[in-house]
């Protein structure tokens, strides 16, 4: 199961095995080949919309700058958790190197707080033009917009350097079997033979500043629109404003939720078949539900895509 390589007086693992999203034989292949058109719908709709933002100059605007942002990292993100899940759920329990695993969680805490952050700028970006229309061309002007989604990705670099370190330099003794579909933060912790309290404070502050900040940020944005739109005169742009609103409302509960209930706890999470199941909400869920809340359903982004199959 596993093969020890001794560094001074510790023996450290070189391998995890990850046990996948279910040990069953009887639904893998089911899970496998629902997973699988997930993964590959996620990639089509986000491709189509970074596609259709570069290729159409009426979508070159700050919300739609955030939008081909979002949709790249949500590439990204899929491809750094899905493949592992459908080798687990093809083959079963499969092994990992530690390099490979810490790799994984890297990139993974890179894309996550780098999401966190970009969803808090598009409340933003969505406040400034709904409250301050007449100084949204300032206020988001391309330097401004450039800056935050620049700010988000170094944010979540940063952050996933300090905490990767952190787990990587931890004792693994053994075992060395991950109860999940991909290398995460907490199944490293509870296989974590030295003191982990250090650690610990590290991914609970990291997860306070990243992920309540930016909450806190997006949910003030969404209050000020809201108070906004509720004092508009007109009926119909009134419930487009809120219609809008409430569905990226929901975009942003359930991934929020989620990532708050994993991360946010100064703790080891024992309940690892709760962790797994909540895992595929924000690694798999959203990035395939936001092209279609923030994107698809948006009047400007349909007359695009019409007017590229008319091309065609």
């Amino acid at each position: 199961m596993e093969r020890p390589l001794e560094l001074g007086n510790v023996t450290r693992v070189q391998e995890f095995v990850l046990l996948g999203l279910s040990t069953r034989p009887d639904v893998r292949d089911v899970l496998f080949a629902v997973f699988l058109t997930l993964y590959l719908l996620t990639l089509l709709e986000n491709t189509l919309i970074i596609y259709l933002i570069c290729s159409h100059i009426e979508l070159h605007k700050p919300m739609y700058f955030f939008l081909g942002n979002l949709s790249c990292l949500e590439m990204c993100y899929v491809s750094v958790t899905m493949p592992s899940l459908l080798v687990g759920l093809w083959t079963g329990p499969y092994h990992i190197s530690f390099t490979a695993c810490m790799t994984q969680l890297f990139f993974f805490i890179v894309l996550i707080c780098t999401e966190c952050t970009l969803l808090a700028s598009m409340a933003y970006d969505r406040y400034v033009a709904i409250c301050r229309p007449l100084h949204y061309p300032l206020l988001m002007r391309p330097q401004v917009c450039l800056g935050l989604a620049l700010s988000s990705w170094l944010g979540g670099l940063l952050v996933s350097v300090a905490k990767t370190t952190c787990i990587a330099s931890l004792s693994y003794c053994g075992p060395n079997v991950l109860n999940h579909f991909f290398c995460d933060v907490s199944p490293l912790l509870n296989l974590s033979c030295t003191h982990v309290a250090l650690t610990e404070l590290v991914d609970f502050i990291s997860a306070i500043v990243i992920l309540w900040g930016s909450l806190l940020m997006a949910i003030t944005s969404y209050v000020a629109i809201g108070r906004a739109v509720l004092h508009m005169s007109s009926a119909a742009a009134r419930r487009k404003a809120l219609s809008t609103c409430a569905s990226h409302l929901v975009v942003v509960g359930i991934f929020y939720s989620a990532t708050l209930f994993i991360y946010a706890r100064p703790s080891r999470i024992e309940a690892m078949d709760l962790n797994k199941v909540l895992s595929v909400i924000y690694t798999v869920v959203t990035p395939m539900c936001n092209p279609v809340i923030y994107c698809l359903r948006n009047r400007e982004v349909q007359a695009a895509f019409c007017r590229t199959l008319h091309q065609s």
